[in-house]
């Protein structure tokens, strides 16, 4: 086996060293017996085509064909060819003397192609057969020495010098056996009389055939010939020709005459009467493509002739006559098929990269294209061409091989898909022609950069939401495909009022969440704003920016904080009053602040101690307390209130202030103790003068336009009417009033303190907020409006 392998690998060297030598040549040649054991080294290709080995990976090097199977591979880490399949070759290439794959090479960026042969070399490994295990022979023993007969042959599926070589027959005293070379037809033995033969001596006479094949070791096959000796027909039948030849054109008509054979025999009656008959030798029957009239000796066709499958038949003809001892005589007949022009050329594509960038320069190869037609001259003569209006055509690589190449520019916005029609024609009479239909896809490059739906993005986040809570989802699209329109988002660090926004909000690159990483207040901040990027996944990558605007929406987190002299803690509140007090006197003034806003902010005063007391009461909106009514003999001296301040939020917040009213026989008992709280109260009421002022003249200026939108609105049309709704004033016991009409509903709100009045609208239910409010607590207070989205709210302090 050693031996045998260092013979092969010799050979393969030997082929090599001549494909390297011949440099006309555009192709490589290897050599490789069949059989061999996958991974079998063919040769190295890299060093034979000069290519750098570092490189065959990143171009991409393969092996393609136009078989069905690859039988070959390449190891792009040595540049080896290597056996990827097991190869027969009698069943690669069956009844041909010489057998080769043609493949091709192909790397790409830039592509290069180039096409190697590898020559499948044959091994005996099939011993010759013999279609009849068993043969008779009729010889009359009235033959002379001499006489010649035709023995069965032996096949071999193996080709060359493992093919059938020599006959042997088994050692007798009347028979040799002379052995013929064919040529490229084979080896055939015809039996030789030596010597008469004597019937009752013996009538049967048993011989061996063996036939060796040229291989090392030498197989053989047997036949067993049984010579079945005859009483005396003297003469044998002689065909005119010891060989006939003929041609014919390939798809003539059935039963049409192809030769007609002519024996004659010099005896008369029986024994000079021929029959001929086809003698079938090996696996070919004559018989199924051939009539033979037994009597005439005309052959006609009886199945159709194809040039491309078998070019030539040789066929044996057995002429008998019909004595007793019937004598036989045989002659050749070789049929040369004539090619016709009947095979349409076949387009075959090796290799297609697809899909081919928009962007592709001119000559970009785009498919492998090989033509074939099984025709042969110039019927087998193709030519090759684009049909149509396309930015492709083809450019030949050798011979039948072809490249479709770009040739025009790609659009894929235009046109991202092609059915490019490739036509071949031969030069036959009339010439025939195919065509085959390749799909090229254009691939998207990244040409587009992401867009958001509108540059400015508002975003309204409650105050206090836990740390993790999605706030917002941004979407971006892009026109591009595929990877080109993978969008990963981002947020573009800055420090608006000093807020770090990587440390405040987080964004998932995929799907453009953004969640925040603390929770906000409201009563710190109320607005910010940063910008987020999308970024797409081409190369090179392309982005876009979009400003999100966040504002904090006011919940209601913060109680009411009760304002001086009642908010020392600790302290003990205590308020006197006269005996003789009328009703309405007033007694004290409770003032709170809340640091929330709006509703959240509105506050309202109630005695919730004691329960059932009926001598004092209090301003729902000013916090003052007074008396109901004259004091009375049955009342108390001391008299303990609990004051509940509490908030319009949702839920409401609230806070307690406790005072005891004590009850005292004058007002002089009081004077001095007072009398600096009377002034702070004339101080106060100087300004309670010009705030009534202000709040007058804006709530006249608001009623005017109430007024005055009433009035419009009565002129308008009965469908305007049906559209809108009328206005509609309601005062609310606290006394407020609220303004509703079919779109929006404010409320109006008065508040009576002695330190600050307001006058506050609100739309409701209260919209999301987009205004920053500034409030300045004491004798002036003024709010900074910005104007909000549903451009509805407005805040007068």
């Amino acid at each position: 086996m050693r031996a045998r392998r260092m013979e092969e690998y010799f050979c393969i060297i030997f082929v090599v060293l001549l494909c390297l030598c011949d440099g006309s040549a555009s192709q490589i040649s290897y050599s490789i017996s069949e059989e061999v054991n996958k991974g079998t080294v063919v040769g190295n290709i890299a060093k034979d085509l000069n290519l750098n080995i570092q490189e065959l990976d990143s171009r991409d090097l393969r092996v393609v064909s136009s078989d069905s199977k690859n039988y070959f591979d390449v190891d792009r880490r040595s540049g080896s060819l290597f056996v990827s399949e097991r190869i027969d070759r009698e069943a690669l290439c069956p009844n041909t003397a010489e057998c080769s794959v043609r493949i091709q090479a192909v790397m790409s960026d830039p592509m290069d192609v180039h096409r190697i042969e590898v020559k499948i070399l044959d091994i005996n490994d099939n011993p010759p057969e013999f279609i009849e295990q068993s043969h008779s022979i009729q010889i009359s023993e009235s033959v002379t020495p001499g006489e010649r007969y035709l023995l069965p042959i032996a096949v071999d599926a193996d080709s060359g010098s493992n093919s059938v070589k020599t006959y042997k027959l088994s050692q007798n005293e009347y028979f040799s056996l002379d052995v013929q070379s064919g040529g490229e037809h084979g080896v055939s033995a015809d039996l030789v009389l030596q010597k008469t033969i004597d019937r009752e001596k013996q009538p049967v006479i048993d011989l061996i055939l063996t036939a060796a094949d040229g291989g090392k070791p030498v197989r053989t096959g047997t036949s067993n010939i049984q010579i079945i000796v005859t009483d005396v027909n003297d003469n044998t039948p002689v065909f005119s020709k010891p060989l006939y030849k003929v041609s014919v054109y390939e798809g003539g008509a059935h039963g049409s005459a192809v030769i007609q054979l002519n024996a004659t025999d010099l005896d008369e009656g029986m024994n000079g009467k021929i029959v001929y008959s086809f003698v079938k030798r090996g696996k070919v029957d004559p018989s199924v493509m051939f009539d033979l009239n037994p009597e005439t000796g005309v052959i006609a066709l009886k199945g159709s002739l194809d040039h491309e499958e078998t070019p030539a038949y040789e066929l044996r003809v057995q002429a008998m006559d019909q004595g007793q001892s019937p004598r036989s005589t045989h002659t050749k007949l070789l049929i040369e098929v004539l090619d016709e022009n009947d095979n349409a050329p076949e387009i075959s594509v090796t290799s297609l990269m697809t899909p081919v960038k928009e962007d592709s320069e001119l000559g970009t190869i785009v498919a492998l294209v090989t033509v074939s037609d099984r025709d042969g001259g110039s019927n087998g003569v193709t030519s090759c061409k684009v049909v149509g209006s396309v930015p492709f055509k083809l450019k030949s690589n050798y011979k039948n091989d072809y490249s479709l190449v770009v040739d025009g520019p790609l659009d894929r916005e235009k046109t991202f898909v092609y059915d490019v029609t490739i036509e071949a024609t031969d030069e036959g009479s009339p010439p025939l022609s195919s065509n085959r239909i390749i799909t090229v896809h254009v691939s998207d490059v990244n040409d587009n950069a992401p867009r958001f739906m509108e540059p400015v993005i508002n975003v309204y986040v409650k105050e206090n939401s836990p740390q993790g809570s999605k706030i917002c989802q941004i979407n971006a699209s892009d026109p591009d495909l595929d990877v080109n329109s993978k969008l990963t988002y981002s947020l573009i660090d800055s420090h608006p009022r000093n807020v770090p926004i990587l440390s405040a909000l987080t964004i998932n690159s995929d799907t453009g969440d953004i969640v925040s990483l603390q929770s906000f207040d409201f009563e710190k901040l109320k607005t910010f704003q940063f910008k987020v990027q999308a970024t797409d996944s081409g190369v090179p990558p392309l982005s876009s920016n979009v400003t999100v605007k966040v504002f904090i929406l006011d919940e209601n987190d913060n109680s009411p904080t009760i304002l001086a002299p009642y908010s020392e803690l600790g302290s003990v509140n205590s308020e006197n009053i006269p005996y003789s007090a009328e009703a309405g006197y007033f007694v004290a003034k409770i003032r709170a602040v809340d640091t929330d806003s709006g509703y959240n902010a509105l506050l309202s005063y109630h005695l919730s101690e004691p329960k059932g007391n009926n001598l004092f009461r209090i301003g729902t909106s000013s916090g003052e307390i007074r008396t109901k009514r004259r004091m009375s003999d049955n009342d108390l001296k001391t008299h303990p209130l609990v004051v509940l301040v509490s908030d319009n939020g949702e839920p409401s917040l609230s806070a307690t202030v406790s005072i005891d009213v004590v009850v005292v026989e004058s007002s002089a008992d009081i004077q001095t103790q007072f009398r600096h709280v009377t002034m702070k109260e004339e101080n106060f009421s100087d300004l309670n003068l010009y705030l009534l002022i202000a709040i007058v003249a804006v709530s006249s200026i608001f009623l005017l336009s109430l007024v005055t939108l009433i009035a419009v609105r009565c002129h308008r049309t009965d469908s305007d009417f049906s559209r809108y709704s009328p206005p509609m004033i309601t005062t609310h016991p606290d006394g407020s009033w609220s303004y509703s009409k079919s779109t929006q509903q404010y409320d109006v709100c008065f508040s009576s303190d002695t330190l600050k009045s307001d006058v506050v609208v609100f739309p409701a239910p209260f919209p999301p907020v987009d205004a920053e409010l500034i409030s300045i607590n004491g004798g002036d207070t003024f709010t900074r409006t910005q104007t909000l989205p549903n451009k509805e709210k407005v805040r007068w302090k």
